[in-house]
């Protein structure tokens, strides 16, 4: 029961950086195709509670550290390059965003802090999804006798980078589904109708591009969500939920947008745990994969661990309500 609580924390943790910092990433890749109006939207957007987002990145850490000490050893042994690129471009976005809004000083740097504010907007996503694909698709080798194969065999392929680039624009399109009830200026809110329209239909391409590329390195994905009932109906109700997005866009229904755009990533986020689990790190030997049962930390730790998380929840949610309420809450009551 423990186990299975911890898990649960875990899981909740990842949707909640998904729903929430993935579209703070998207909003920063949106700039790309942005003007200066949308710019300005897009900061005042982010601005309050970009830095509250990476509280979920946090959890996801500190439950791998404590609760899944083989996992963790793993992920920063074999994947430490990607984890590596990853965690740069989340330090480079923050302090490209700091100084690009805040800086005592406004010269012409300004132009050079959000040239890599956009740039590691775009870069840090895909080197998270990179990292997802390395964990799935099953090329970490504890027995690899070259340092390419240690290191770089597991991520630096087709699979891997077509997750990473279905993890850039999945969320970019979270992105802009959200940004439409931040601002009341008509033509903007169609501009970023359109393109939430045109993301939708990139994130369905780019997830047939995962399975392609599956096809391609021989992981039988297509196959695994074939066989798994949960995973399966969880693909076919975000499929579903289709033309109510599309209804709810057409019409400029902010909440109801945000509501089911979310849903679905939450649905692919599901049937990809469902098809991975208990699995979490597969190796090349079939023999060697982790799982949460097999690297599960002692009844001891794991008990410290719930308490721990319990106590955090109930600290930590209310004062997030707070702050999305201080900064958002006239906003959500408005649409």
């Amino acid at each position: 029961m423990l186990l299975e609580v911890v898990i649960f924390f875990l899981a909740l943790s990842m949707v909640f950086y998904v729903l929430f910092a993935g579209a703070d990433f998207g909003a920063g890749a949106l700039e790309l195709i942005s003007g200066r109006q949308d710019r300005e939207t897009i900061a005042h957007a982010i601005s309050p509670v970009w830095e509250a987002n990476h509280v979920w990145l946090i959890l996801v850490v500190v439950i791998l550290f404590m609760g899944f000490p083989k996992i963790y050893a793993a992920m920063s042994l074999y994947l430490h390059i990607p984890l590596l690129l990853m965690l740069v471009g989340i330090i480079l976005r923050g302090t490209a965003f700091t100084f690009m809004h805040y800086d005592a000083i406004q010269d012409g740097s300004d132009r050079t802090y959000n040239a890599i504010f956009k740039f590691s907007s775009m870069w840090t996503p895909l080197f998270l999804g990179i990292i997802i694909g390395a964990l799935v698709l099953g090329r970490i080798n504890p027995d690899a006798a070259t340092f390419f194969e240690a290191y770089l065999a597991s991520w630096l392929n087709l699979f891997s980078f077509a997750v990473g680039l279905f993890c850039l624009v999945l969320f970019t399109f979270l992105a802009a589904v959200y940004l439409i009830g931040e601002t009341t200026d008509i033509e903007q809110r169609s501009a970023f109708i359109r393109v939430a329209w045109q993301l939708n239909g990139a994130s369905v391409i780019s997830g047939g591009l995962v399975f392609a590329a599956a096809q391609w390195n021989g992981l039988p994905l297509w196959r695994d969500f074939m066989q798994s009932p949960v995973a399966l109906m969880a693909v076919i109700f975000a499929a579903v939920l289709l033309p109510l997005l599309w209804r709810s866009l057409h019409y400029a229904r902010v909440a109801w947008s945000r509501i089911l755009a979310a849903t679905q990533v939450v649905m692919i986020l599901l049937a990809w745990f469902w098809v991975q689990y208990p699995v979490v790190v597969k190796m090349k030997n079939e023999d060697q994969a982790l799982t949460f049962y097999n690297t599960a930390a002692p009844d001891e730790t794991l008990l410290q661990l719930v308490v721990a998380l319990v106590v955090g929840a109930c600290i930590i949610l209310p004062f997030l309500y707070f702050l999305m309420n201080t900064f958002k809450g006239k906003q959500f009551t408005n649409n």
